[in-house]
């Protein structure tokens, strides 16, 4: 078995999904390689794709919100998109790269390789083996024009909505999105605040925007500040936006019970630490959540894929779907006053993860003895 991890870095959430994999792999001593596919329409498109993605979504989500729907409507299994056809502009580099180096399995948290993949078997007869991982609790626009021979989905419950989009059953695997190894332990809270160097006793609010730094977090925090004072203390990851953060340190400077982090690679420690999360409703960052098992708020989503996370998780009592400031302060309350409320939040949590979904992966993946050569 020789497999090629493919990704987009259009949002961190869809490289953790494919590292988390990547990880499996290779404490499995499974030959594996993990690669940006845009790489082969050359790195200055790479940049070119994540920095217009993180500048849409950030500074004009509404935009982003109507891409999606637009996608929405014109999505079919009959024709293809435009999309469809910038993904092929590489295929051929991708074609040679696959078979020059003997993999003999594909697999991708992305849309856009695997509409490239989709090319490939069609055009080129590719006959690898190859499987798609989707990174969020929905069908995005445009998976249902891909072909692979398998499709990894976030929960038992989305098979219908993949399949009434036109992915055929069979090739439906309800394992849950993947997340590293870090998320699926588990440090008690004491441990982890020692470790952290914050407060043991008190309770612990724990700010997430995503690695671009989405959201408006001032309002919520001056509220809890105002109304509990130094009862909570509020840890911010504001990722890789630095005005976001400076902003935040300028205007909370005063307060010992407020820490805006830099960007981190000790989130599942913080997650440990904390007794409520607040974050934007992305899907990698919501499965750990999901996986560790903390009383969950989904803060203003990106208009999209992200709505339909925060809405299943909303359903399935996962989380709190919190759509304004105020919203998110009165459930804020809710879960800080009212532990019966956080503990019913994570029975469900505990009746829903996956937590072995990378694993789920490798172990169907070692029993894939004959690539599919399935060409539509």
């Amino acid at each position: 078995m020789k497999v090629l991890i493919l990704s987009c870095s259009t949002g961190q959430g869809h490289n953790s999904a494919a590292l988390a994999v990547y990880e499996n792999l290779k404490s499995h001593q499974v030959d594996c390689e993990f690669m940006d596919a845009l790489l082969f329409a050359g790195k200055k498109t790479s940049n070119a794709v994540c920095k217009t993605y993180a500048t849409v979504a950030n500074k004009a989500p509404h935009v982003f919100g109507l891409a999606y729907r637009t996608g929405g409507i014109i999505s079919n299994t009959k024709t293809k998109s435009p999309v469809y056809f910038a993904n092929t502009r590489y295929a051929r580099k991708m074609y040679d790269y696959i078979t020059s180096n003997g993999f003999d399995m594909v697999v991708t948290s992305h849309l856009f390789p695997a509409q490239t993949l989709t090319y490939l078997k069609k055009k080129y007869n590719l006959t690898v083996f190859t499987m798609a991982i989707a990174t969020d609790y929905t069908s995005i626009p445009f998976w249902e024009e891909t072909r692979l021979d398998y499709y990894v989905i976030p929960h038992r419950d989305l098979i219908r909505e993949f399949y009434k989009k036109g992915i055929p059953r069979e090739k439906l695997l309800p394992f849950g999105i993947p997340v590293s190894r870090a998320f699926c332990a588990k440090t008690t809270k004491e441990q982890a605040r020692k470790e952290l160097s914050l407060p043991l006793e008190g309770f612990e609010i724990l700010i997430m925007s995503g690695s671009m730094g989405f959201g408006h977090m001032a309002p919520l925090m001056r509220a809890f500040l105002k109304k509990y004072g130094s009862k909570v203390t509020l840890i911010v990851m504001g990722g890789n936006n630095e005005d976001l953060k400076a902003s935040l340190r300028e205007r909370f400077s005063d307060y010992e019970n407020v820490h805006i982090l830099d960007f981190t690679q000790q989130v599942s420690l913080y997650m440990d630490s904390a007794d409520l999360l607040y974050t934007k409703p992305g899907g990698l960052t919501s499965t750990e959540a999901l996986v560790k098992g903390i009383p969950t708020i989904h803060t203003a989503p990106i208009p999209g894929c992200e709505t339909k996370n925060a809405r299943f998780f909303a359903a399935h009592g996962l989380s709190f779907y919190a759509k304004s400031t105020w919203e998110q302060i009165s459930y804020g309350c809710l879960l800080y006053q009212n532990p019966d409320a956080r503990r019913a939040m994570q029975k469900a949590q505990a009746e829903h993860a996956l937590p072995e979904a990378a694993e789920s992966i490798y172990q169907f993946l070692l029993k894939q003895e004959t690539p599919s050569a399935d060409i539509h």
